[in-house]
């Protein structure tokens, strides 16, 4: 799997994914000391909702020139933009539009980032799924760190050295991925809307895809969207521990994802996902500080199982042609719902404490991983890929003939994306 082009990407998106951890915290505790929770909520679901505003778009591009290319692209709009909000808090309160304008900037560079993300994974590693759970014991390491390093860095060197920090890391993505070598075949000629129809018409055509989608909307909207300005007000100081916690669980996750290959990879990504549950729940009992760590590190394992199961089920069920343009589209469904959190933690705080909501957040967390159960398609979704119609293919996507020693395992009864 350690190909030169591999580990160029690894090391580009783990340099990139540092400076994304360390942000959450970065952002909670620079900007909230200034404008407060609805600041950072705001600030936050602007940058979410402009990325999702140009996803799409960025699919059909990725599909047409390439993601690599515009992955690159997206990482210089990136190092400007931290710049910019680093040199601002030089002044100790940076104008909040301009926060406002870098978040909606930034947010439309991750917007064409990511529909890339999944699209060159099979274009630089043989086993999806083993690189999946690869990169995201990269991404549970940064957010082991991340968080720890930007609580410590703010602390003694203030905001204006982690958003210098976080520049500098989108900098170095953009070199890594400068250095890698991908043959991308090149698309037939056609128009943008033809090019978003199509994208659509897979997109529908996948109905374990598009009901995990319509689910995921109340994940982001009552679970993750309001989780980090709500829980790093409740959580305070020992906020950075917490999410280091999560962190660690995240590298367990991974290293599950890298040997448990289980049959049905959908349905026990579900049934491991019920571990998230312990997020939101220790933060609304107002758990002492080692049961938060402890509830956060079942968490993060949960999540990073499932997310390793959803990955590799897109990556390898979808044609390499459309493969970034459908990727856009579940990703701008995922994330849609994160940004309507986001923006209202402010308001929902003035309203309700926020360790009530957060029992909220528990419950409803409970009620996705029994409504991704109840739908056939993600239970019986199985690992070999298939046409969208449900017919089987005969190699995997792409035609690369997995290695003999990545064959699946027994399947096991238990498993977490």
């Amino acid at each position: 799997m350690w190909t030169r082009s591999f580990t160029l990407y690894f090391a580009a998106r783990t340099i990139s994914l540092l400076g994304d951890a360390m942000m959450p915290v970065a952002s909670a505790l620079s900007i909230g000391k200034v404008y407060g929770i609805a600041g950072v909520g705001y600030v936050l679901a602007l940058w979410t909702a402009s990325a999702v505003l140009v996803m799409l778009f960025g699919g059909v591009v990725a599909d047409r020139i390439g993601a690599r290319r515009l992955m690159i692209g997206a990482d210089v709009v990136r190092v400007i933009t931290q710049g910019v909000v680093a040199v601002a808090f030089l002044d100790g309160a940076p104008p909040y539009a301009l926060l406002l304008v870098m978040a909606f900037l930034s947010g439309m560079a991750a917007g064409v980032f990511e529909p890339g993300v999944n699209g060159m994974v099979t274009l630089v590693a043989e086993d999806p799924q083993r690189a999946n759970a690869t990169l995201k014991i990269a991404e549970a390491v940064t957010h082991l760190a991340g968080p720890a390093l930007a609580g410590v860095l703010i602390v003694v060197a203030g905001p204006v050295f982690v958003y210098t920090v976080d520049a500098a890391t989108f900098l170095v993505s953009g070199v890594c991925l400068l250095l890698v070598r991908v043959t991308v075949p090149r698309p037939e000629p056609s128009d943008v809307l033809s090019d978003l129809r199509r994208g659509w018409e897979e997109f529908k055509a996948r109905s374990w895809m598009w009901s995990v989608i319509l689910v995921w909307v109340f994940w982001g909207v009552l679970v993750v969207g309001p989780y980090v300005p709500l829980s790093s007000q409740v959580i305070g100081a020992d906020y950075g521990w917490v999410m280091a916690a999560l962190g660690l669980g995240t590298v367990l996750g991974g290293l599950v994802a890298i040997r448990l290959r289980p049959r049905r990879p959908l349905a026990a990504g579900a049934v491991a996902l019920s571990g998230y549950v312990a997020v939101p729940l220790t933060v609304a009992l107002g758990l002492p500080l080692p049961l938060l760590m402890a509830g956060h590190l079942l968490g993060g394992c949960a999540w990073a199982f499932w997310s390793v199961m959803w990955s590799t089920s897109v990556q390898t069920q979808v044609a390499p042609d459309v493969l970034n343009r459908v990727n856009a589209y579940q990703v701008a469904g995922s994330v849609a719902g994160m940004a309507v959190g986001q923006a209202l933690a402010g308001p929902v705080a003035a309203l309700v404490e926020p360790r009530a909501f957060m029992l909220g957040s528990a419950l409803v967390a409970v009620g996705v991983v029994a409504a991704l159960l109840l739908i056939k398609p993600v239970r019986r979704l199985g690992r070999e890929p298939q046409e969208a119609g449900g017919q089987s293919r005969s190699t995997p996507v792409g035609g690369i003939q997995p290695r003999q020693s990545s064959s699946p395992s027994p399947p096991a009864r238990v498993t977490s994306r």
